[in-house]
């Protein structure tokens, strides 16, 4: 096979000429208001970085500039955005407002980013045509204060034009923004929205911005202000809390960080509320509002808290509406969760009654803290309420009066043996709630000789006392008619004497043979194919076990019954209530079965062992 290598083109043909892309402004403008960015409230944000930006650079050059930033409504749909920056001359309106992506500000990697600049003034800019037809820049350069003011006028069709003007049309160094709102979006350049925007958006800024002349600022941020006591420091951020999360924190958290930049303030809340819920934080960037929806600031464990901070460290995402996920965002993270994690330790170690009042509402955030962490589980293993079978305690309290902790890993089993266990002098946790189980098989690791068992129904049986062979041959009998009236249902039946003497009857099962009732429910059910299906998953899993007690003086007299099918109805009722005693949710055979012991016993009662009259 030949290769051959091709040829050339001939020297006298030219190179075809070059295309630049073209860029449909209207289209641009509906992509970022759709897709990009949140809502148009954006463009007064844009607006705003843009202005201190430029007195940013400015302030670089000549430290003693003026800092001054004014918005101008003039309530017929037109905004007026004036301030003593750095300014642009002819070149640079050509090159920054007319070139979609250019920027003086452009900075790659944490250093730069942390330099004092917010955004892109040319994208910035374009952002305000979310909200406006037309737009016109009055701008003079403070690096060359020579050239004369310049001015770029812009419509949303793309089109612009730039011209140079009189010294007098702007004296001083600096830019004017002129806006005319598009048609339905005058409500966002009204006095009362650009007021309520720039407050939202600018209240950290560290320059002077102004709307007409009431102040936006207000800095230092509450929690960098210096108060004459903590009295006056914790109503301040009280106030700054409701203002900011419409609710009183039960307490406040400082967050600083002075090397990744962050300083602020996690306020807790002061209801309960679902581990599952999104929190939204308010994150500030350089002073200017980044998100105040920002949910992965905090570990996951930390959702009991609303914060507020200013960074200059962390990445924006591109709409500048949210936090960029990064190797910097991570560790923040870790290092805030730290701070809310000292802050715990602190109330245990020097404020029992600020953190008995947290964990009356927030326990569940720090069990989930302690999972983990075992110094967190340590320190808070004398304030964690657990419930037991001697009442709601502390894990530390009830392994001081119970040498083995013994636990069941669900709400239902429980409440089946709970009662029956205490009578016996055994101490049951009740691990069935979320991480608590956990917790309790955790306890060894924190608290040295500390015995911990699951418990389960073989080990509440042990523990109850045998009956006398003698009495048990007595009520051979009963027992027998009991065991093949239940047989069917998957339960056996046992006898044992057992206190409180009230309870005629304890119904003890486990998961597995929960597990392996409810496959055979399930197979009875399904069709053909899945029946063999559910069939082959078949185990040997224990039976359920009805206790009856034998100190009880009903099951005493049950066992002179003489009528087998009386004596079937009376386990049948037997079973019925001790599965209701234990709040057990009922299968269908099961409430079948209830009803007719009901209407069994009640046909009974009422014609007598001869039947009906």
């Amino acid at each position: 096979m030949d290769f051959h290598t091709p040829q050339s083109s001939p020297a006298s043909e030219p190179p075809p000429p070059p295309h630049t892309f073209q860029v449909d402004l209207r289209g641009l403008v509906d992509l970022l208001s759709r897709h990009l960015y949140s809502s148009p409230k954006v463009y007064l944000r844009e607006l705003l970085q843009n202005a201190v930006d430029a007195v940013t650079a400015r302030r670089a050059e000549e430290p003693g500039a003026p800092d001054r930033v004014r918005l101008y409504p003039d309530g017929r749909g037109g905004l007026r955005v004036e301030d003593s920056g750095i300014g642009l001359t002819e070149s640079d309106v050509h090159s920054l407002l007319a070139t979609i992506g250019g920027s003086s500000k452009r900075a790659e990697g944490l250093e730069e980013t942390r330099a004092g600049f917010l955004g892109r003034f040319g994208i910035g800019l374009l952002a305000c045509f979310v909200v406006a037809e037309r737009i016109r820049v009055v701008s003079r350069s403070a690096r060359t204060p020579a050239a004369p003011p310049v001015e770029w006028t812009a419509a949303d069709d793309g089109s612009y034009t730039v011209r140079a003007l009189p010294d007098a049309a702007r004296p001083e160094p600096g830019t004017t923004v002129h806006l005319v709102a598009r048609a339905g979006a005058g409500e966002w350049l009204t006095p009362a929205r650009v007021r309520s925007l720039a407050r939202d958006f600018g209240a950290l800024l560290p320059y002077d911005v102004r709307v007409d002349d009431e102040p936006v600022t207000e800095v230092p941020a509450p929690w960098d202000r210096v108060w004459p006591d903590p009295g006056a420091r914790r109503a301040a951020l009280e106030a700054h809390c409701r203002e900011l999360f419409g609710f009183t924190p039960l307490d406040s958290v400082t967050l600083d960080l002075p090397v990744a930049g962050v300083r602020g303030v996690a306020y807790v809340l002061p209801a309960a509320v679902s581990p599952a819920q999104r929190a939204a934080h308010r994150v500030h960037l350089k002073g200017m509002l980044l998100t105040e929806r920002a949910e992965q600031l905090l570990p996951d464990w930390a959702f009991f808290v609303r914060c507020v901070l200013d960074t200059d460290s962390l990445r924006p995402t591109a709409s500048r509406e949210a936090l960029y996920e990064d190797e910097t965002l991570a560790a923040v993270r870790e290092a805030l969760g730290e701070r809310v994690r000292d802050w715990l330790t602190g109330l245990a170690a020097g404020a029992p009654e600020r953190l008995a009042a947290f964990l009356d509402v927030h326990h569940l955030g720090v069990r989930a803290l302690a999972r983990h962490d075992r110094e967190v589980l340590r320190v808070m293993l004398p304030w964690l309420p657990f419930e037991t079978s001697d009442g709601r305690l502390s894990l530390e309290e009830f392994a001081r009066r119970h040498p083995v902790v013994h636990f069941t890993r669900s709400v239902e089993e429980f409440r089946q043996v709970a009662p029956i266990a205490a009578a016996q002098g055994v101490g049951v946790v009740n691990g069935g709630y979320t991480y608590d189980a956990e917790l309790v098989e955790a306890l060894p690791s924190v608290r040295p000789g500390a015995v911990v068992a699951e418990l389960d129904a073989d080990t509440v049986t042990a523990h109850l006392d045998a009956v006398d062979p003698a009495e048990e041959l007595a009520l051979s009998g009963f027992l027998a008619a009991a065991r093949a009236r239940l047989d069917p249902l998957g339960c056996d039946v046992v006898l044992r004497a057992f206190h409180p003497v009230t309870v005629p009857a304890l119904h003890l099962d486990d998961r597995s043979a929960r597990h392996e009732r409810a496959r055979s429910d399930a197979e009875e059910r399904a069709d053909e194919l899945w029946a063999g299906i559910l069939g082959s998953l078949r185990g040997s899993a224990p039976r359920a076990r009805l206790v009856l007690n034998h100190l009880n003086p009903l099951v005493r007299r049950l066992g002179s019954l003489s009528d087998p099918e009386l004596t079937g109805t009376a386990a049948e009722a037997l079973y019925g209530q001790a599965l209701l005693l234990a709040r057990r949710s009922l299968r269908p055979a099961d409430s079948a079965l209830v009803h007719r012991a009901f209407a069994g016993l009640l046909q009974w009662a009422t014609f007598g062992e001869g039947g009906a009259r």
